[in-house]
């Protein structure tokens, strides 16, 4: 099967693209893996006029944007659960309700972890996109323009950027409209179900069992775990700093189970790297796609037939660009 899926890339001249998260068998296999910040750069800027995109939907659509004339095609149009919890009606709605608080003077931020149509609205109103990698970045471009931050739609990513700056945060939707107006920065009510399983209670844990472990976290956790941690950063951060670690160093990370899975090997036999947790934090949606559903879109790809393609409004893919192009340039 492998040996097809690499005779179909090259004849039919496709970028294979995976994202951190997604099965070894799959990551294996790519032409170009990362987080979402990487990989929405470098698939865009690639000489590849076929993109094949292992990951969520949100991903496949902001190599779309960036890059309009390519065809992006997806072998599972698998759907983040946090994408899922902010629609462009959702946010219509939470500016509606910031309004009726008074507040109109709004700075949008948005996870990249959001549809098209969401990144569009955001773009109306002067916002820009952040992924995990760049967001301390783009917060202090946010801080500059003098406004409401109101950060969408992962609650704990925009706590944890308003702590580190030492700035008020309040979440939309749960806490009071006094709390709310008195808020630097505004967060709306979603969050990562993979991030949210890690606790302050399994560092402790591991702090007991091993006292000098180091424990590394992504910045989708709660700010209760970030607060315990020696190091938080995106993926691609955390195996950077990983990797910088000594062989006989122990670390614990929180983050997806497939990358911390494969960030380093046992040394001498002993294994030194653990997953926070005391259940599998495995993404479900990242984990769909299989070496069939690559073969099985690459065989359409090579009839000229379309499959799972990315297709998007052109004035919805105009304005979201707008947002990431933003992004890029301040990354």
């Amino acid at each position: 099967m492998r040996a097809r899926i690499e005779a179909l890339k090259e004849k039919n001249d496709v970028l294979l693209v995976a994202h951190f998260y997604q099965r070894d068998e799959v990551v294996e296999i790519a032409d170009l893996t990362g987080d979402s910040l990487e990989l929405a750069r470098k698939a865009s800027a690639s000489e590849h006029n076929i993109v094949l995109f292992c990951g969520v939907g949100f991903m496949g659509q902001s190599v779309k944007i960036l890059a309009p004339n390519k065809k992006v095609f997806m072998p599972k149009i698998a759907c983040c659960s946090m994408a899922r919890m902010i629609s462009d009606a959702y946010f219509d709605d939470s500016i509606a309700l910031l309004e009726s608080y008074g507040i109109t003077n709004i700075f949008p931020v948005t996870y990249i972890n959001s549809n098209a149509e969401v990144k569009a609205k955001v773009a109306e109103l002067g916002g820009v996109v952040c992924t995990s990698a760049n967001a301390t970045k783009i917060m202090e471009y946010a801080l500059k323009q003098g406004k409401k931050i109101f950060f969408l739609p992962d609650r704990c990513l925009g706590e944890n950027l308003a702590i580190q700056n030492g700035l008020k945060s309040a979440v939309l939707g749960e806490d009071s409209k006094e709390v709310v107006q008195g808020a630097d920065v505004i967060c709306y009510n979603g969050f990562c179900s993979v991030h949210q399983l890690f606790t302050p209670e399994d560092i402790d844990f591991y702090r007991e069992k091993y006292p000098d472990i180091l424990v590394a976290v992504h910045p989708e956790c709660k700010p209760s775990v970030v607060a315990k941690a020696d190091f938080v950063g995106s993926t691609s951060q955390i195996i950077a700093y990983v990797k910088g670690l000594k062989e006989t160093q122990k670390v614990v990370v929180g983050t997806e189970f497939n990358l911390v899975n494969r960030l380093r090997k046992p040394h001498n036999g002993i294994q030194n790297t653990f997953v926070l947790s005391s259940t599998k934090p495995e993404c479900p949606t990242m984990n769909e796609t299989t070496l069939e559903d690559i073969l099985k879109a690459l065989e359409y790809i090579d009839k000229g037939e379309s499959y799972n393609e990315i297709i998007l409004p052109k004035d919805t893919a105009i304005k979201a660009k707008r947002a990431l192009d933003k992004m890029l340039e301040l990354s």
